[in-house]
């Protein structure tokens, strides 16, 4: 994996000397929520260093800040690079707008999804709406470069309730909202176990970039000839039924309807299920059975959406998320996620959809965090792969992102990350997004670690 990387847009960055803090706080979790493993990490950390940067071939000097910090509800994230050339000037393409000076906030929230009050401004990792039919794993930032100020803001009032992102406050951008309400917690049925809890909601979302609706006006799919353009909307429906509410267990069946204007629809039937045995092994699964119809993609709105969205593949043909849409025929499918957590500490989860008959055409969700699970070892991860025929084959349908490290010393750790993402494209004399490059990153690392 360490080799000489000559892909142009390539970013290989070698930190040295990363100083950082962790403090264990048993109430707490860290401030990036919409990872499910995060949500099961306790801490709270301030990693800086300084270290050498490489850009297309031009050495950069790199001074790195990056504090999780949490009070209480509160959390906030910061991302600080300075990157200073062999000329003392600070690399003009990472302030050269003043969005950028925004992007150094990572993000900054308020409690965490499914508190009765939840806000997130920033970056919007894995964001979901309802049972994810229509968002699901939603990423609002492809890369580093790529960077956008999002927000998340959700409130449950017990007997109703809603929940709420939009990718980019600074501009035309993905924007859902899901409103929900339990009707039968308004009459005398409302203590009738089961029944009494049944949840109706309505979820609108659409992405307002004006390549959103892009689509072929020819065979080939050239620029020239495109046709479309504009918002792309979706609308849906869902019931949720909880089986079991008890302490330990809990389980909901649920019925999501969903229907894309001007295209197709569909509806997704499925079954979730939560276990925690005496605070040592939490288990999470999920089933679901997808019945699509001519022109419909469930969860549209996904981790790769910002790559897929449109991408120039040529200097005259594009193809987007919208095209394959149009060509995509029906099919039933099926969806399968499992999270595993030993101790809050070692923890897995996996999720893998796909079609019923269609090979290659799955789409695999994975991440990883080992904690102190392993003596001495430190092993974090995670990655999104479309288009899955093999597997674990890092290509131009994959977002990747691996820790791997070793502790010598109770507080030292030696790591290494790497990273496989996008960098936006543009055109020079309009800066509108015309597609992505493959984006990859080396950081060796040498940290400090104390916990108080």
């Amino acid at each position: 994996m360490v080799r000489k990387l000559q892909t142009k847009g390539m970013v290989l960055g070698i930190l040295l000397g990363v100083l950082s803090f962790t403090t264990d706080l048993s109430a707490q979790t860290t401030g990036q929520q919409p990872s499910r493993l995060q949500i099961l990490q306790q801490q709270q950390m301030i990693t800086g260093g300084v270290g050498l940067t490489v850009i297309d071939g031009t050495p950069y000097y790199l001074f790195h800040l990056m504090p999780e910090l949490t009070f209480g509800k509160i959390g906030v994230g910061l991302d600080l690079n300075i990157r200073v050339g062999k000329d003392g000037k600070i690399r003009k393409e990472d302030f050269n707008e003043a969005y950028d000076y925004l992007r150094l906030i990572r993000y900054v929230r308020y409690g965490l999804k499914r508190d009765p009050l939840y806000v997130r401004v920033g970056a919007l990792d894995y964001a979901r709406l309802g049972h994810g039919s229509i968002v699901h794993m939603y990423c609002n930032s492809a890369s580093y470069d790529a960077r956008k100020i999002g927000l998340e803001l959700d409130a449950d009032f017990e007997k109703f309730g809603f929940e709420s992102m939009h990718s980019d406050v600074a501009g035309a951008a993905v924007l859902g909202v899901r409103g929900y309400l339990k009707p039968l917690q308004y009459t005398s049925a409302a203590g009738i176990p089961i029944i009494g809890s049944l949840e109706m909601g309505v979820t609108f979302a659409s992405d307002f970039n004006p390549d959103a609706h892009r689509t072929w006006g020819d065979a080939v799919g050239l620029t020239q000839r495109a046709q479309g353009g504009g918002s792309l909307s979706i609308i849906g429906l869902d019931l949720g039924l909880p089986l079991l509410s008890l302490n330990f267990l809990r389980s909901t069946l649920y019925a999501d309807y969903a229907k894309i204007f001007d295209y197709g629809s569909g509806v997704a039937t499925g079954v979730d299920l939560d276990f925690t045995g005496l605070q040592v092994v939490t288990l999470s699964a999920k089933y679901e059975r997808r019945f699509a119809g001519d022109q419909f993609l469930p969860s549209y709105f996904d981790a790769l959406y910002e790559r897929d969205r449109y991408q120039v593949i040529d200097t005259t043909r594009f193809v987007s998320k919208a095209q394959v849409l149009k060509n995509s025929p029906s099919f039933q499918g099926n969806y399968g996620e499992l999270l595993v957590s030993i101790l809050g500490t070692f923890n897995v989860l996996g999720s893998y959809q796909s079609p019923v008959g269609v090979r290659n055409a799955g789409t695999i969700h994975l991440e990883i965090e080992t904690g102190s699970a392993l003596p001495g070892i430190i092993l974090t991860g995670g990655y999104d792969k479309k288009n899955a025929g093999s597997v674990f084959k890092v290509d131009n349908n994959s977002v990747l992102y691996a820790q791997v490290g070793y502790k010598p010393l109770p507080y030292l750790v030696v790591s290494t990350l790497y990273e496989w993402t996008y960098a936006e494209e543009k055109d020079l004399k309009t800066g509108r997004v015309t597609g992505y490059k493959t984006q990859r990153r080396i950081e060796p690392r040498i940290s400090f670690v104390t916990y108080f």
